[in-house]
């Protein structure tokens, strides 16, 4: 595939829906959720924190995850010319360059918001810029291989989000606690992003691209995947009765009881079924990372 035929224009602007569309609002909620799981578990109260909050949450989405979007698209417009050709950059929408400009605009735009809520905000959104760029960028592109590059979506999509909304909440470093539970969802959104991958296999093995899938095979990825995201569950589940609240871990032990008859399921059929666990086995997942955060909010102020 030549520079010409990646880069081919209809026009030269892009359209204002092209560049949203570009930014790929749908992939906003998983940190926009986990910001929410942040702010939530922090004992400080919403009531007079809402601009921050708000300004918060247009970090984790339209900025942040927008950003590595963005990025991941540009670097990535030769593999999605194969797998998927009617994405804004390979089908010309956004064209020439209009992709790369836009990336880094919005990672400085990012950045800015990012330093007006406090050091350890921009020290978390500072990160998640360097594993945006890292993952799809020479010379790391680390998701060239799907061990490291699902580990850094991981931490973007779920635990640094998680770590701003409750630094933001509390101006400060939060509880040794809510970093440790944000950690183990952030391990297990690994396991998502394996799922994720299922869906540009063939692509994947024709540009060389190892993702788990691509390297393993559709059946050992997918078993891969569900202990990955059955694991940490296990262990949040422990930590929340050992701490004393153990109705918030009965509640993560039933979703994850709903999630684990819907893993056999999927292990009939993977490559099939990966889209169908998506749209589930997830949403469990993330009710759980709720679940957890509510109580962490009742733990840390004493409320049980």
């Amino acid at each position: 595939m030549t520079e010409q035929i990646a880069l081919k224009a209809q026009s030269s602007l892009p359209t204002p829906g092209a560049l949203l569309e570009l930014l790929k609002p749908i992939t906003w909620f998983p940190p926009m959720w986990a910001f929410a799981c942040g702010a939530v578990s922090s004992p400080v109260s919403f009531m007079d924190r809402w601009d921050v909050i708000l300004l918060g949450i247009l970090l984790a989405g339209p900025l942040v995850c927008g950003t590595s979007q963005v990025v991941n698209d540009w670097f990535d417009r030769h593999v999605d010319a194969i797998n998927e050709p009617g994405r804004p950059i390979p089908s010309g929408r956004v064209p020439g360059r209009w992709g790369l400009y836009m990336a880094l605009v919005w990672t400085v735009l990012s950045l800015v918001v990012a330093y007006s809520l406090g050091i350890w905000v921009f020290s978390a959104a500072g990160i998640g810029m360097a594993l945006a760029w890292a993952y799809s960028a020479p010379p790391f592109r680390l998701k060239r291989n799907g061990w490291w590059g699902n580990s850094a979506v991981g931490a973007c999509y779920e635990g640094l989000p998680w770590f701003t909304g409750a630094a933001v909440m509390a101006a400060t470093l939060p509880d040794t606690k809510i970093i440790l539970i944000a950690a183990l969802y952030s391990i297990g959104a690994h396991g998502i992003m394996t799922l994720n991958d299922f869906k540009s296999i063939d692509g994947d093995r024709q540009m060389g691209l190892k993702s788990l899938p691509a390297m393993l095979g559709t059946d050992k990825a997918a078993r891969l995947a569900c202990w990955v995201m059955g694991v940490p569950q296990v262990v949040v589940i422990g930590l929340l009765i050992y701490w004393g609240v153990p109705l918030f871990g009965a509640l993560v032990a039933a979703v994850l009881t709903v999630q684990i008859y819907l893993m056999f399921q999927l292990l009939e059929s993977p490559r099939e079924k990966a889209p169908w666990y998506n749209a589930t086995g997830i949403s469990l997942y993330v009710s759980g990372m709720m679940a957890s955060a509510f109580a962490l909010q009742n733990l840390l102020d004493g409320g049980l």
